[in-house]
């Protein structure tokens, strides 16, 4: 089974990899062609078949995806790809007896399923599509990361054999950073907005409102974890909060979050400074994804 979870692997990391050339080719393609009358109007369109129409800011150039266009075929391998990693994760579990949650290789696994999940949710709520060119990349980073990883499974280590605490903490915190990432990319977006003189770029309101709702998703998420993993560490170790490298860093980053919907619902914050925001708490994300390698800590193993 170990096997065919690698198998699974290598194929979802190669769909990550056409849907990104595929989305920039998609958005060179929209930046060469001529203007559509209207198009830095607001239109409303309908989204399927369930007939729900939403506003969508910028024009047709936000419209759902007509079909089988590269736009298209895009969406369509990220969605794929978020399918076979999960299928890769559920062959492991199979294999190894438990959630593959319980070492390095396993929570880049996690991590990127996380953003895979979040990347296929926003772009089908939200539309904002042009977000993949960011998104993606860092999941594609996330993959090839995981895929220098040794993915020979190892016995769990006593404070790993509380399986169903290991997994609900992982798994918030995975569903958190994934949404992450979205808020990372609208601010990114947004940040580049000014010095991008084409009409198809997204809104600065679209992916300032983006970048918002994307940490209403990863700040619940962060919070749960938080106190999901004091439970489980005072059942490992002894200790509800010890001060380990990995523990206070996700606090920062849980502060970082905080500090931002705080700073935006009650002080109206805004454009530039909400923005970079954003992008320091993504650097805190990734911070505490990694950082434990070089400062080590009772979560050295993660």
């Amino acid at each position: 089974m170990l096997e065919y979870s690698q198998a699974l692997l290598l194929i979802t990391t190669a769909l990550t990899v056409a849907s990104t050339i595929a989305y920039l080719g998609a958005v060179l393609g929209a930046r060469m062609a001529p203007a559509a009358p209207g198009a830095d109007k607001d239109v409303i369109v309908c989204t399927g078949g369930a007939e729900r129409q939403v506003v969508v800011t910028g024009g047709v150039r936000h419209a759902p995806v007509k079909r089988f266009t590269v736009a298209w075929w895009a969406s369509k391998s990220t969605q794929l790809a978020f399918l076979l990693l999960s299928g890769s994760m559920l062959a492991r579990m199979l294999a190894t007896g438990h959630a593959p949650f319980s070492n390095h290789y396993e929570f880049a696994l996690a991590f990127a399923w996380g953003m895979l999940m979040a990347q296929v949710f926003f772009e089908w709520r939200y539309r904002v599509r042009m977000v993949s060119i960011i998104t993606l990349p860092v999941i594609l980073g996330m993959l090839i990361y995981a895929s220098t990883l040794s993915y020979r499974p190892s016995p769990l280590m006593p404070a790993l054999q509380n399986s169903p605490l290991l997994t609900l903490h992982v798994l918030t915190a995975s569903i958190g950073y994934g949404a992450a990432v979205v808020s990372f990319a609208a601010a990114v977006m947004y940040l580049l907005a000014p010095y991008i003189r084409w009409s198809g770029w997204p809104k600065a309101e679209a992916l300032d409102d983006l970048g918002y709702r994307a940490t209403v998703v990863t700040f619940p998420m962060l919070t749960l974890m938080l106190i999901l993993g004091s439970i489980w560490g005072n059942v490992a170790w002894g200790r509800y909060w010890g001060w380990d490298p990995k523990e206070t860093s996700a606090l920062v980053t849980w502060l970082l979050y905080g500090a931002y919907l705080h700073a935006r619902v009650t002080r109206r914050w805004r454009g530039s400074r909400s923005a970079w925001l954003l992008v320091l708490a993504f650097g805190a994300v990734v911070f505490t994804y990694l950082g434990n390698l070089f400062f080590g800590g009772l979560h050295a193993y993660a």
